[in-house]
């Protein structure tokens, strides 16, 4: 094959009514009589053996006009044979059935297409490194300008948010970029002078305008940590459903799907003048949706500034804020297995609580240091994350680092069991980042933190493109600070006790609390003051969610209704001879309680089993943080350093 001849790839989504994509891909000037071409088995950031290849539903090949025979070599791979150098370039045509709605694969119906390359584009072995050429239409009867394209790829020749040719520089390149194609808005902004993008797509009510304020801000934070912006563009793909929450990081990009109502709802106007609205989408950035225009060509009344997030807008400004973080922690500062390993099979590292977990704890901390929540509702998302920790009994067996490595058939696959025995590398890493965050703090009275260390990640990994070690992270943290950390990472790291946040948080003027749960609704938060709240009695299980029925999900390893024999999918039907409901299941058990074992009939499968079960008070699992005014002025001031925006630690510094 020539070397400069780049791979041709063009995409069609041919028959959108039966949710499949046709591919052609030609392979100029073959150098050897057979060549072998594969689908990826897991996408990166994903670390879950996916297959996709089972859903590529055709293939078929030819040279000169002529057929060549393709044989299937294993469940992802296919060899094609007796092929001539003279006879001109290779050329497959394929089918993939797409009809996954998620981040991580493909899509496609009669108002949208979304893909991953990992779902659709067949690497050639040994062209990994040949650039490629992608040509994307749109699917055949549409009137020109019906659909848009957005997608990170380097246009070569397409028009903007148009189909057309797109280019690639190798195949790691090819697939780094999922691409969107239907109707959708999107605004734009920019961040140290780099455009950026956010297209919106599902139907929506969301205030635009709220987001080309807030957005900017959190990008802007991460981008002064690092101290730079290695990026001449960026996009948010976002794919808004009734029910849904997650993200794939991108080196360009980032893939969304969220709840379309954890959007902000369009502020109710005041009364007051008619130009403060479209003064903030001119200032911010600008807005290309139908409705954003109608804002910027028709007077509006002004708005009020803006409130503190919702709760579910708040999750989506985290959601965008960590897949962001992403751009320098795991697309550029990445482990080593991950750069020297390819996407045929699993990758095991023990790193996974450093990449996900320190980017899941810088997440909402940019949102607070950003200034788009501020100091209470930050401390509300870390008691609240600080509780889903503190409710598994599976942290006390699985250490983080087992998790990391784990991730493959443990974390991705969980089952009923998984909260007794496994630990989430996401949320304890996050925890693990803040106490090291805040033991590096303490112990270098203020001259250093955790942001130097990724810093100087940055500076050592990311920019050069050098893959992290499997103790580079720990290392790196005791250079930095100074300090010797082997205690504390021995213990965070490798073994199952819980950190001491309490101690830690309190150098910071923060107290925590744990205490028993009111309800089961309550995942604790920030208080201006702890109140004492009576262990309400408790049987250990967790109910089915979106049922009316007290079918259980979980069952809590050495409570009591394991003990009583209880199991998950057993529905309860009745607590003392009264009918249970998920609605009532806790009241019959509180009312019951006082009187010693309670009598509880359930099926398991078509079988009614009769048992007693022994409530025990709640456990003192949910956490309440106060911020403590009356702490030292150290601490305070420890305090405002940390929850500080990065720009004004770094010149401070």
């Amino acid at each position: 094959m020539s070397a400069s001849a780049p791979l041709q790839y063009r995409v069609i989504p041919q028959r959108p009514e039966a949710h499949c994509f046709e591919v052609w891909l030609e392979i100029p000037e073959p150098e050897s009589p057979s060549l072998q071409v594969s689908l990826p088995a897991w996408i990166p950031g994903s670390y879950m053996i996916r297959d996709f290849a089972r859903n590529l539903l055709s293939i078929e090949a030819e040279q000169a006009g002529r057929p060549i025979a393709i044989e299937k070599l294993d469940k992802q791979t296919w060899q094609i044979s007796g092929l001539s150098a003279q006879a001109g370039p290779v050329q497959l045509h394929y089918e993939v059935y797409a009809w996954e709605l998620t981040v991580r694969s493909a899509h496609l119906d009669q108002h949208h297409g979304y893909f991953n390359g990992t779902s659709l584009f067949l690497r050639v072995a040994g062209a990994e490194d040949r650039p490629c050429a992608v040509e994307l239409l749109p699917p055949p009867g549409l009137e020109e300008g019906q659909w848009q394209v957005a997608t990170s790829l380097a246009r070569d020749g397409a028009p903007a948010w148009g189909f057309g040719r797109y280019r690639a520089d190798d195949y790691a390149d090819l697939i780094d970029h999922p691409v969107e194609m239907g109707v959708f808005d999107r605004i734009a902004f920019k961040v140290e002078g780099v455009p950026h993008w956010m297209t919106i797509s599902g139907r929506h009510r969301a205030d635009l305008r709220r987001l080309t304020l807030d957005l900017p801000r959190i990008c802007t934070e991460h981008a002064a940590l690092f101290g730079e912006l290695p990026i001449d563009r960026y996009l948010f793909l976002t794919q808004l459903v009734g029910d849904g929450y997650g993200g794939l990081e991108h080196r360009f990009s980032t893939s969304l799907l969220a709840n379309r109502d954890d959007l902000p709802a369009p502020a109710w106007p005041s009364e007051a003048g008619a130009s403060t609205a479209e003064k903030v989408v001119t200032e911010t950035g600008s807005t290309e949706s139908a409705q954003a225009k109608r804002a910027q060509t028709q007077p509006q009344p002004a708005m009020q500034a803006p409130e503190q997030p919702s709760e579910g807008y708040r999750r989506f400004l985290g959601l965008c804020s960590h897949e962001y973080f992403h751009l320098w922690n795991v697309k550029r500062i990445r482990p080593r297995a991950f750069a020297e390993q390819g996407l045929e099979r699993e990758v095991h590292t023990r790193l996974l609580w450093a990449f996900e977990g320190i980017t899941s704890y810088y997440d909402d901390l940019a949102l607070v240091r950003s200034g788009v929540i501020d100091a209470k509702a930050y401390l509300t998302l870390l008691a609240e994350l600080i509780t889903r920790v503190m409710r598994n009994p599976g942290r006390l067996r699985q250490s983080v680092t087992e998790s990391s490595f784990d991730a493959w058939t443990r974390f991705y696959k969980q089952d009923e069991n998984a909260p007794n025995a496994i630990v989430s590398y996401y949320a304890k890493g996050a925890l693990i980042a803040l106490a090291l965050d805040l033991t590096i703090r303490e112990g270098t009275e203020d001259q250093k933190s955790l942001d130097d260390v990724m810093r100087a990640l940055w500076q050592r990994y990311g920019r050069t493109g050098i893959g992290v070690g499997e103790r580079d992270v720990e290392r790196v943290a005791a250079e930095v600070s100074g300090l010797d950390l082997s205690g504390f990472f021995d213990h965070a790291l490798d073994s199952t006790e819980d950190l001491d946040l309490a101690r830690l948080l309190a150098t910071v003027a923060v107290e925590l609390r744990l205490r028993p749960a009111t309800g089961a609704k309550d995942n604790g938060g920030c208080v201006e003051r702890f109140e004492p709240v009576s262990p309400r009695p408790d049987i250990g299980v967790r109910l089915a969610p979106d049922t009316a029925e007290a079918r259980l999900a979980v069952v809590l390893d050495g409570r009591p209704a394991q003990r009583a024999g209880l199991s998950a999918g057993d529905l309860i039907v009745a607590v003392d001879g009264l009918r249970a409901t998920a609605g009532n299941l806790d009241a019959l058990i509180t009312r019951a309680a006082g009187t010693g074992p309670v009598g509880v009939h359930a099926f398991r499968r078509d079988e009614l089993l009769e048992t007693q079960v022994l409530p025990q008070p709640a456990p003192a699992d949910t956490c309440a943080l106060r911020l403590d005014d009356g702490a030292s002025d150290a601490a305070r001031a420890r305090r405002s350093a940390w929850l500080a925006p990065s720009a004004d630690q770094t010149s401070a510094g």
